[in-house]
């Protein structure tokens, strides 16, 4: 029997990001099944089942290695290799090998691409819009209010990649580069990729969309580059309508969380296939 998985997530307060993280630990343990190798879920803070309760249990059923993965699209920061090493501090004969981070994965990129051409696509929309929950609603409205949007052309639309932000710089660097990368494989035809945050560091997605609006685009897609929904989600797509409040001649659009889904899962089986074969 292979060793069993372990998905570690960042952990939040917010129950539809644990909700959807339970949810692919669910897609993970099916697809993994199939191979004879269990899978679990841990979070590193805010969330539960923490890892150490993860790796407890794990160690219960009789298992003696595992590979630990950062389920992450950004650098893995210190809280992971500190966290793993009390783990280890605490099961001493456990054996442990690590997955690479998902990070801007060709396969990522496409669920990005797929994400923006939903966006790009969509319905005309409806106004006037508010906030509920903290996520953008439509109200009751008749077809009077419908707005038949002009074609406009992609030349004509920027799009902004969103990661979440952080303290480390090389971190979000990392996110420049990978609004880089999109741009050149999926993007091209598009005016540009800008780069945006949802916090922590400048600029943020208001920003992000003061920019595009200068170059001169008539319309901008806003595209997290998040895992999963959530309250992460919901800043972002705040953040923008209330740009967009102030900007009625711009039309702005928000594209969707890369979401479980089972090409997401293909990248994490080759993460952890990669890392039993890492092993001498």
């Amino acid at each position: 029997m292979k060793p069993p998985l372990l998905l570690i997530g960042q952990g939040s307060n917010d129950d539809a990001d644990s909700a959807e993280f339970g949810r692919f630990v669910h897609r993970l343990r099916c697809r993994l099944d199939q191979r004879a190798a269990d899978v679990s879920g841990g979070y590193l803070e805010r969330a539960t089942p923490r890892v150490s309760e993860s790796v407890a249990s794990l160690v219960a059923r009789g298992h003696h290695r595992l590979v630990a993965l950062p389920l992450s699209l950004n650098r893995v920061g210190t809280e992971f290799p500190a966290e793993m090493a009390r783990v280890q501090e605490r099961h001493p004969t456990l054996m442990c090998d690590y997955g690479r981070p998902l990070g801007p994965d060709p396969r990522v990129l496409a669920l990005l691409a797929e994400r923006l051409n939903d966006a790009a696509t969509e319905m005309p929309k409806l106004r006037p819009l508010e906030l509920v929950g903290g996520r953008p609603r439509l109200r009751s409205v008749d077809s009077a209010a419908i707005e038949l949007p002009a074609h406009i052309e992609p030349g004509e639309t920027a799009v902004v990649l969103v990661g979440e932000g952080s303290t480390d710089p090389a971190g979000n660097a990392e996110i420049h580069r990978v609004s880089r990368l999109f741009w050149e494989t999926h993007a091209y035809d598009f005016m540009t990729v800008e780069t945006a945050f949802v916090s922590v560091t400048p600029p943020g997605v208001p920003g992000g969309l003061e920019r595009c609006r200068r170059l001169g685009a008539k319309r901008v897609i806003v595209v997290p580059y998040l895992l999963f929904a959530g309250g992460m989600l919901e800043r972002v797509w705040a953040q923008a309508l209330a740009y967009g409040a102030g900007h009625p001649e711009l039309d702005i659009r928000c594209a969707e969380v890369i979401g479980d889904c089972e090409t997401l899962a293909d990248v994490v089986i080759d993460r952890y296939e990669e890392a039993l074969q890492l092993v001498p």
